[in-house]
């Protein structure tokens, strides 16, 4: 018997030879997230009337993320459950668990890539393309990504196409379809210059949006077309970044665009605990003349990171005409430590376009964030803005001006890598 064991010793040993000697190529990574948000709304999203009394919940996402990886091959699989506590009964035979993320990424070498499946689109400071993460349930693309990739270059062509289900006839009408778009396609290029502390990117997105008629059948898809560039300039102590897009085409009402948006924003470190930001957005907007549809759609945008906490504008629709954005911002951050953060933000809001017999000022907002991390993967957040509306503001957005406008949220978010090995 000892004889058999020596034997079988010798045959495995090249085998463990080899495995010690050579790299270990694959990974896998485990996730999970629980993040609950407590909320209070008392004119958040929209200017509450008089008589609207205050809202109150709790939202919560429980998210499982597996990711592999080896030289030429990355796959990763996200599921989450999103909702309400007390959404859901104690005895559940409907359960709302969903894929967040199941994408594939084949490296074919010397930079270039393919990714395909449901993943996120974040793409520069995410005014265009973000992944929402504000948002309980973030926000994903069915899309296919062709990429190539350098050490001061990065161009990204993406590619997808949507349907309701598998048709069996009636060609490819996308009728009241899950995702804003029919088609889509997107080039993406980005600069890192190798001496200076400059980063630059271009955008072209072409959308196809469904028109028609959904008891005929009858398919009209129209196209709208924005481009342009995003740059940041980060020497020593100052973060300075601006952006520039145009929008043409047509949107879903079949009217041709002609819109615009431009961000300036500079932030300065006074140390290594204070720093101050100084910023612009403009965003055109249309008064209902003219044969041009003026109004800018900032499309699948982090909309909550840039105009105002509350989401007055473009996480929430206009009511009547677009009349565009103008939105001054001044802001503070104050590091108390290395685990305790603040950032208080003041911005004016107007309104783009002149409106008949409205002026254009709609009043300024105040945003308040404490950011904790109580222990490693552990973050409370907590927040509280209010709004000062004009009589503008009744106008384009709803609600009373007069009445007290706030926001308060405590968010506790869970996130720990649970299991990595490599082999």
């Amino acid at each position: 018997m000892k004889i058999v064991y020596l034997a079988l010793g010798l045959l495995l040993l090249p085998g463990m030879s080899w495995a010690q000697q050579s790299e270990k190529e694959n990974e896998f990574t485990m996730s999970m997230q629980i993040r609950p948000r407590a909320e209070y709304r008392n004119g958040a999203l929209f200017p509450r009337n008089e008589g609207d009394e205050a809202a109150s919940f709790i939202n919560n996402r429980a998210r499982l993320s597996m990711e592999y990886k080896r030289s030429d091959l990355s796959m990763k699989i996200s599921a989450q459950h999103v909702g309400v506590w007390g959404q859901d009964p104690q005895i559940d035979t409907n359960g709302r668990f969903i894929m967040n993320e199941a994408w594939a990424k084949l490296n074919f070498g010397t930079g270039f890539f393919a990714q395909l499946g449901r993943q996120t689109l974040s793409y520069d400071d995410e005014r265009i393309l973000g992944g929402l993460d504000w948002n309980v349930a973030g926000r994903y693309h069915d899309a296919l990504k062709l990429g190539y990739a350098n050490e001061a270059n990065q161009l990204h062509l993406i590619l997808a196409f949507n349907q309701n289900t598998e048709k069996k006839k009636g060609g490819t009408y996308y009728y009241d379809g899950a995702q804003p778009y029919k088609n889509m396609q997107t080039l993406w290029y980005h600069y890192t210059a190798d001496e200076l502390p400059l980063n630059a990117s271009l955008l072209f997105l072409n959308l196809g949006l469904e028109t028609g008629d959904a008891a005929t059948e009858t398919s009209h898809t129209r196209y709208l077309q924005t481009f342009g560039t995003y740059i940041t300039y980060k020497p020593q102590s100052w973060d300075m970044q601006g952006a520039f897009y145009y929008q043409t085409g047509k949107n879903k009402s079949a009217q041709s665009v002609s819109a615009f948006m431009a961000s300036v924003k500079a932030a300065y470190a006074l140390d290594k605990q204070w720093s101050v930001s100084l910023g612009y957005d403009y965003l055109s907007g249309n008064n209902g003349k003219g044969d041009k549809f003026k109004a800018f759609d900032p499309l699948y945008g982090t909309h909550h990171k840039f105009y105002g906490a509350m989401d007055y504008f473009y996480a929430s629709a206009w009511q009547g005409v677009a009349p565009g954005l103008q939105d001054a911002q001044l802001g503070v951050n104050f590091k108390t430590s290395q685990k305790v953060s603040m950032q208080l933000n003041y911005h004016y809001f107007a309104t783009a376009a002149k409106l008949d017999d409205v002026k254009k000022g709609l009043g300024s907002e105040v945003d308040y964030q404490l950011d904790w991390n109580v222990m490693k993967d552990v973050k409370l957040s907590a927040g509280y803005s209010f709004m000062l509306g004009t009589k503008s503001m009744d106008i384009v957005k709803g609600g009373d001006h007069k009445r007290w406008q706030d926001w308060g949220w405590v968010s506790l978010n869970i996130n720990p890598r649970i299991l990595f090995v490599k082999w």
